[in-house]
């Protein structure tokens, strides 16, 4: 690759291409500066910078390019001089190009009610084997969902597992909290009925992350878990109505929810993009919606729009159903699904559920960390002594 890889600066010096056999990148001058990769200008502990990046003059210019072996040297108009690894120059990502609204992440594989199998993890397993966790956080990554198995059928027997992603998120509910039919119920999620497909606590600031639900009796008649991935529906809506999907992007409905203790509300829009068009979040969350008082024209061109995101997510052929056995859980991206239940009797038995959050940061993290350990101990020698699977998890703990 280093011979044949050429250095240009053009545009006054405003901007580096390096070019070669199927090669052909741009880099801004400013950009090289910031991103130079010395001391003078990253923290050698902790790769901060330690320049004050917005103080660079905006006409830096690069004076000199020079590619020598692997390594690209530059010269900038500033004085600084630095050089960079051409393959780690090369290996930064590039922003995604602005694609029609509403794509997904290459992460992201969309399903609908004929998904094949379910993607499942062994408690166990992902305990006690970081390479096991690890394909655990990218299943929930990909479908949005986890059906994990051999959980122990105790009241907080998933909490091993959350320490090794978490922290435990905590709400006004506490920490791991009852899913079960009580007197006086304080949520609809306490009551014998079925529950419509929702996100969880749209009214929150941040909205947790990560949903997990974990079973320790379902033998009541009824209570069936249903599934729908939101990210299918919100692409389904805007290949068929661009209208109503354009207009769920850009109203934002507030939520709600109060209680003796509590009062918490926020808004967001039901279908939500990032910078580039991509999708990034659903929210649906009818028993605490609560929508400002717009013109008329703009409710009913917004309730139209809602309306027929509702009749996507309520789709059987969008639905997955399935039923929790004492010692499974689900874990379920709160960004992305849509969860709910069948109502359920309890004539036939006891139905109960625990639950408990954990967010979203802590949980990409965990598994960046876990994909840079494990690339880096395969290509060193997987039977290498002091690589295995429980040295790494003992060495890096539950928590990054």
């Amino acid at each position: 690759m280093s011979n044949s890889v050429d250095a240009i600066v053009n545009a006054q010096g405003r901007q580096l291409t390096l070019s070669g056999p199927e090669l052909e990148r741009r880099f801004a001058a400013l950009w090289l500066r910031e991103r130079a990769p010395d001391s003078e200008t990253l923290d050698t502990q902790t790769g901060q910078r330690l320049i004050e990046a917005a103080q660079l003059p905006l006409d830096l210019a690069i004076e000199s390019a020079v590619v020598d072996g692997e390594t690209l040297h530059l010269a900038f108009s500033d004085g600084h001089r630095t050089a960079f690894a051409l393959p780690a120059l090369l290996a930064e990502d590039r922003p995604p190009r602005d694609a029609s609204r509403g794509t997904v992440s290459d992460e992201h594989e969309l399903w609908d009610a004929g998904l094949s199998a379910l993607p499942q993890a062994d408690f166990a397993a992902a305990l006690g084997d970081d390479r096991a966790l690890l394909a655990l956080l990218e299943d929930l990554q990909r479908y949005g969902f986890v059906r994990v198995a051999g959980v122990p059928t105790e009241e907080d027997g998933m909490q091993a597992l959350i320490d090794r992603i978490g922290p435990l998120r905590r709400t006004n509910w506490g920490g791991i909290a009852d899913v079960k039919s009580v007197a006086n119920a304080y949520d609809l999620t306490m009551t014998q009925r079925g529950l419509e497909p929702h996100t969880d606590n749209p009214y929150r600031d941040p909205i947790p992350g990560y949903i997990w639900l974990h079973c320790l009796s379902n033998a009541a008649e009824g209570g069936d878990s249903t599934l729908v991935d939101g990210f299918m529906a919100a692409r389904r809506l805007r290949q068929e109505d661009p209208a109503a999907f354009d207009c769920l992007t850009r109203l934002a409905p507030g939520f709600r929810y109060v209680d003796a203790t509590t009062r918490l509300e926020s808004e967001g829009p039901l279908i939500e993009l990032d910078g580039h068009g991509r999708l990034t979040r659903v929210r649906f969350s009818n028993r605490t919606e609560r929508v400002a008082a717009y013109e008329a024209e703009t409710l009913e061109r917004y309730y139209a729009a809602r309306q027929r995101f509702h009749a996507l997510i309520t789709d059987p052929a969008l639905t997955v159903h399935l039923k929790l056995a004492p010692g499974e859980m689900l874990i379920m991206d709160n960004y992305r699904l849509l969860h709910g239940r069948t109502a359920y009797q309890l004539e036939g038995g006891v139905r109960h559920m625990r639950q408990g959050y954990v967010d979203r940061d802590s949980t990409a993290s965990r598994r960046q960390v876990l994909r840079h350990a494990l690339a880096g101990s395969a290509s060193a020698n997987d039977d290498a002594p002091g690589t295995d699977d429980q040295t790494l998890a003992g060495a890096q703990g539950g928590q990054p």
